[in-house]
């Protein structure tokens, strides 16, 4: 891992978005994971002297690559990897990728995982060697993102994938929503004390304006309901109650 850092951006916008930034640390060259904002990202380089050399989005929501526009105008031949079955929706990806496909970050191999659901076409990034994944919007710590465009079977089958990772996997989400998830886990598992225990640190946290991320395969399966559902009957009763709650 000393050969590479993972950063992050808090946009501080009402979505409660962060930008991962993956440093390659020998060379300063990092990737730009979901940039909801460019002139964050130009800033936090220009600061930390890091050069931008690709970006990846995980789905086409604006959110996640507003920024991008901003990007190529300033680094017109920046690599932009993002989900295939999404290039109707973002064009200036330039490397559409697809499920199970690897590509490169120097001497990192990339995992590429399909994950609909949340959208038709959201991807997420692994890595076995820095045992990390990049999931966007499809799982949250304690929670997961709505079903808006695939179905609950979809989605369900598509955290199932997520949770079959190694329990040590570390998971860099793209929202700070871990206070208002752990509430509502603690309504549907109440006498889950690891769940009790984490929404206490969590609130903590908080409280100091710290992140809560990133969060692992092991943490989830103790603590998140939607991973914690044992059908998709099941999972799509839960998370039709965090619609409405």
């Amino acid at each position: 891992m000393s050969e590479y850092q993972i950063h992050v951006i808090d946009v501080k916008n009402n979505l409660q978005n962060y930008i991962w930034l993956l440093e390659h640390t020998t060379t300063h060259d990092v990737v730009v994971i979901d940039p909801t904002e460019s002139q964050l990202v130009f800033d936090y380089c220009q600061q930390h002297q890091l050069n931008i050399c690709q970006v990846w989005l995980t789905h086409w929501h604006k959110d996640h690559i507003g920024g991008v526009p901003d990007l190529l105008a300033k680094y017109p031949h920046l690599p932009v990897y993002g989900p295939r079955d999404e290039l109707s929706k973002i064009p200036f990806i330039s490397h559409p990728v697809h499920d199970e496909q690897t590509f490169s970050f120097h001497e990192l191999e990339i995992e590429v995982i399909a994950v609909p659901g949340h959208t038709l076409g959201h991807i997420i990034y692994y890595t076995d060697f820095l045992e990390s994944a990049f999931v966007g919007d499809c799982l949250f710590a304690m929670g997961c993102g709505r079903v808006f465009e695939g179905t609950y079977q979809q989605m369900f089958h598509s955290l199932n994938r997520i949770a079959a990772l190694p329990e040590h996997t570390k998971l860099y989400c793209a929202h700070e929503y871990s206070l208002s998830n752990a509430k509502f886990a603690l309504s549907i598992e109440p006498h889950n004390v690891a769940l009790q225990e984490r929404a206490e640190h969590i609130e903590y946290l908080r409280y100091l304006d710290k992140i809560t991320l990133p969060t692992t395969i092991a943490e989830e399966l103790e603590t998140n309901p939607f991973l914690r559902a044992e059908s998709h009957e099941e999972f799509a009763r839960i998370r039709k109650l965090k619609d409405t709650a």
